[in-house]
This record gives structure tokens, sequence and C-alpha cells, in this order.
């Protein structure tokens, strides 16, 4: 049989103790994470994931990623400086070699998934 699993009020959801970003470049970030589901491979993980104001590198060289925006206001950058505005109900997709910068403006907490490998 396979498993069917739901989560409530993600926005509330506690996600565990905060601890430094470790990317971080301004800002005395810190962030949490907490992952409701890993496929068997370990191909993919979805999660929440919560961070404080600041601006941080990313880089999905090996992964792809989508994230919903469930609360706070932040900024994504290409590393050609194209940038997009985020908030509360925005869905944004990182394609797997995607590199650049967020500048979290509000503490911003997001639903993610991430995929491993091609």
């Amino acid at each position: 049989m396979i498993d069917l699993s739901t989560f409530h009020d993600l926005a509330k959801a506690d996600i565990g103790a905060f601890s430094p970003k470790p990317t971080s470049i301004e800002g005395d970030q810190v962030e949490a994470v907490r992952s409701f589901f890993q496929s068997p491979d370990g191909s993919i993980d979805i999660g929440i994931w919560e961070c404080t104001p600041g601006r941080f590198t990313a880089d999905r060289s090996g992964s792809s990623e989508i994230c919903h925006i469930i609360s706070g206001r932040a900024e994504v950058s290409r590393a050609d400086g194209e940038m997009r505005e985020l908030g509360p109900g925005d869905l944004l997709v990182l394609p797997q070699g995607w590199k650049g910068e967020w500048r979290i403006r509000e503490t911003t907490r997001k639903l993610y998934m991430i995929q491993t490998g091609g």
C-alpha cells in the first residue's frame, strides 16, 4: 500500500531550531528547515524552510527547486543581475544549473521541492 501523507497549516508548522545560514553574505541570517518527504532513492526532498533578513548565495548546479512562498518578502537575482520580487502565494522555479542570490526583506517561509540529478 502507498502511504498518503498530509501536512496542515504550513504557515504555523514547527520546523525546529534555527542555526546560522552558511551561505549568508550580508546580515546575521539564521535558518530552519524541516523535511516532510524524501523519495526512496533520495532524489526528491519536500519540506519547509524559513530564513531571517539578509542576503545569501544559492547554487542549483546539481538540482532543481520549486519554491512556494508562504510568508515574508524576498528578492531573487540571477548571476547576470535579473531580479524577481517574491511574496506570499508566489511560485518560483529554479532550474538545474541556476546560480544567484536571495535577499530576504522580511523573514520568509517557503515550501520547497528539490529534485537532485538529471
